[in-house]
């Protein structure tokens, strides 16, 4: 039964349509030209002058082929060929098509060396075409940003980004399957030191559009270089918005002590691996006590003022079936997860050798996660909740445009492909755990087009807040809406999010204090995203993404599209060996070996309780076993091994052959023996004596 609240809302609803409807004509009347901020050399852009790359199916796109890239790359790190082949010369590129077909959404391309190649890009094509039709254009074209993107086609074209990554270290204190980076396995140490960090740091605040970034250390381990203290606090000095560390967690499981350091160096996020609950879901990583380790990550980091982003590479068939659990984990503990970030498998790295055979079995889609979500979870709709990640810079716009020309940033805005990542948004009760799609109760799309309006008429801040008000009014449902929600709760959350009244809802900026940080937490509501971003490996690697990344990498060769650092060309590979700090073993002779859990060793925690709801029925007793059931390889390491046993086994059959033939040669020359003849030769023998 509704509360009566709710039918005292649906009459303001009708209220609001009816006044949208005298409001939108007037506005629309003679709008105002967009202003040049103060972080840019350009105007911001109404919705019509946003460009957008080619989207539908079928499409034409430049790919790269799978065998020509590293055969290139070696030449390249052998000295065979010069790096600035990559900024010069189109090295490896093919044409691709994007194509339905049985049922899929499948790129499929041809080498004139290596042949033909194809791979699954969406299991769901409505969803596709859904995705791609919400995307609401690029972002302003960058500029001021030549000496930093300057890397051929893979050059970085659009947008202001949205996380700065900075690899710190390539050393690891884990050994896992997958890893983008094949950590610990290079033969080289290579460690930024302290004036790369900070020459990294200050460059890309150069960059116009200004961004209002957000920075993330990662590696490796990056809690294991001795700068990441440093680095969180001079990021926090010069201005980012937040700082965060992409990390297993160790480190702060570990030392409570350590969390807090970070959370008063200004580490505000902690991007956490997480790939299931339960030790047995995380058993792929070989940590034997993982899990727990996550838990007293979470615990440590949340009281000391972190917030926690559960970090999740999916892979079919070693972890798919856990996307539904991890959310209700969340769901359960809606006061220490604000986020959760699924990651479809790349396969780069220790990856980029795959069989196909595993590839195939392994590949695991955007719109797999969703239909995941919705088979585990029993909510969500895909093409209701679903929305490019993209579709956020609609509302990036409308606080660009009530910030005003003179804001220092432009703000936080996610512009990515279409194809490149995905979210949707929950609205959880902290009180009593009801959760609720948010798109269920507000129509995404009527709200993204109304507040398209708003910032093409590009009126003044307070006229443009109460047009995005009436539009938030006029989409809202409160009878979809959780029971004690309503809809000035919805209103506070926008508002709260882009700061366009100046209340003050606890500093959200590198100055706030742990004051600001419970004010912040105090809100009732959690509206939690679950975010998917699939990052790009050679089997569908687009050009169209690569231009469009907002997660760019700070080198010390500039900022690089994580794909095309990662995968595409892999920059890392290069500028890690251009910029090596020593070999391996020069480094362990000089600095000693770093601690490395891996066969199943366990992690010494020094206490394993937490505050945590931890339901047991969603603990998981087992590790996935679909791909032992297929006789399929679950790892590169299994490859290899495999490969290793299938060569020694043809050279112990070489070796049998071998040694049988030298024992008759032995036989007939040195102990005149005479070879038997088979049967076959001695009947035919008695033929030809009876001729």
């Amino acid at each position: 039964m509704h509360r009566p609240v709710k039918y005292l809302e649906w009459g303001l609803v009708q209220a609001a349509k009816g006044t949208w409807f005298v409001f939108d004509r007037l506005n629309s009347i003679r709008p105002n030209p967009g202003f040049v901020p103060k972080w840019s050399d350009k105007p911001l852009q109404k919705s019509w002058e946003k460009s957008k790359p080619t989207l539908g199916v079928p499409r034409t796109t430049d790919s790269l082929c799978p065998k020509c890239v590293p055969e290139i790359r070696a030449k390249i790190l052998d000295g065979e060929l010069p790096v600035e082949i990559l900024r010069n010369e189109k090295v490896g590129e093919i044409k691709a098509e994007i194509i339905e077909r049985d049922g899929k959404i499948w790129m499929v391309k041809d080498c004139p060396k290596h042949g033909y190649f194809e791979d699954v890009m969406s299991t769901d094509p409505e969803m596709f075409r859904h995705l791609e039709s919400m995307f609401p254009g690029r972002d302003i074209r960058g500029h001021n940003d030549t000496h930093l993107r300057d890397h051929g086609s893979s050059t970085v074209k659009y947008g202001r980004g949205t996380v700065l990554t900075i690899d710190m270290t390539n050393r690891c204190n884990m050994m896992c399957d997958p890893c983008f980076m094949d950590a610990n396995q290079v033969g080289f140490v290579h460690e930024l030191g302290w004036t790369d960090i900070k020459t990294i740091l200050d460059n890309a605040l150069t960059i116009k559009p200004r961004r209002q970034m957000s920075v993330q250390f990662s590696g490796g381990e990056p809690t294991e270089s001795p700068f990441f203290l440093d680095a969180i606090r001079y990021s926090r000095n010069v201005g980012y918005l937040s700082v965060q560390a992409a990390t297993n967690g160790i480190a702060f499981a570990k030392d409570p002590e350590f969390a807090k350091a970070a959370a008063e160096a200004g580490l505000r996020y902690a991007y956490l691996q997480f790939d299931g609950v339960g030790n047995a879901a995380n058993s792929h990583r070989h940590v034997g006590n993982l899990f727990d380790v996550k838990l007293q990550a979470i615990e440590n980091m949340h009281a000391a003022g972190i917030e926690i982003v559960p970090v999740t590479t999916l892979i079919n068939g070693i972890n798919n079936e856990q996307v539904g659990k991890i959310i209700e984990f969340a769901m359960d503990n809606p006061k220490k997860i604000v986020f959760l970030a699924f990651q479809p498998v790349s396969f780069t790295g220790r990856d980029e050798a795959i069989t196909d055979e595993r590839r195939h079995a392994q590949r695991y889609t955007l719109a797999d996660m969703a239909h995941d979500v919705k088979e585990q979870t029993g909510f969500s709709e895909p093409t209701r909740d679903w929305f490019p990640l993209s579709y956020i810079s609609i509302f990036s716009d409308m606080a660009d445009l009530v910030h005003g020309p003179n804001a220092e940033w432009g703000q936080y805005s996610c512009g990515c492909h279409p194809n490149c990542g995905v979210g949707m948004a929950m609205m959880i009760d902290k009180e009593t755990k009801e959760a609720v799609p948010i798109t269920a109760f507000i129509d995404g799309v009527g709200l993204g087009e109304d507040t398209k309006k708003i910032n093409n008429a590009a009126r003044g801040k307070w006229m443009s807040l109460f047009g995005f008000s009436l539009a938030v009014i006029k989409n809202y449902n409160p009878f979809m809406a959780p029971r004690y929600f309503s809809i000035f709760d919805m209103l506070k959350k926008f508002d709260k999010q882009f700061g366009g009244t100046g209340v003050d809802y606890g500093n959200p900026h590198a100055d706030r204090t742990m004051a600001d940080i419970e004010k912040r937490r105090s809100d009732r509501w959690n509206a939690m995203i679950i975010a998917g971003m699939w990052f790009q490996d050679l089997f569908n690697y687009d050009f169209r993404r690569t231009e469009l990344c907002i997660i760019p990498y700070g080198t010390q060769e500039g900022e690089i599209s994580f794909c095309a650092y990662n995968t595409g060309i892999g920059w890392r590979n290069i500028i890690e060996k251009m910029h090596m700090s020593s070999k391996l073993n020069e480094w362990y002779e000089e600095y000693g070996r770093h601690e490395i859990y891996a066969g199943d060793r366990e992690v010494d925690l020094l206490k394993t309780e937490h505050s945590m709801l931890l339901r047991d029925e969603i603990v998981v007793k087992k590790a996935q076993d679909d791909l032992d059931k297929l006789g399929i390889a679950k790892y590169a390491s299994d490859e290899k091994r495999a490969a290793r046993d299938e060569k020694l086994a043809a050279a112990m059959d070489r070796s049998d052959a071998e040694n049988e033939k030298m024992s008759k040669l032995y036989r007939q020359h040195f102990l005149g023996e005479q070879e038997e003849k088979p049967a076959e030769e001695k009947s035919k023998k008695l033929v030809q004596i009876q001729l």
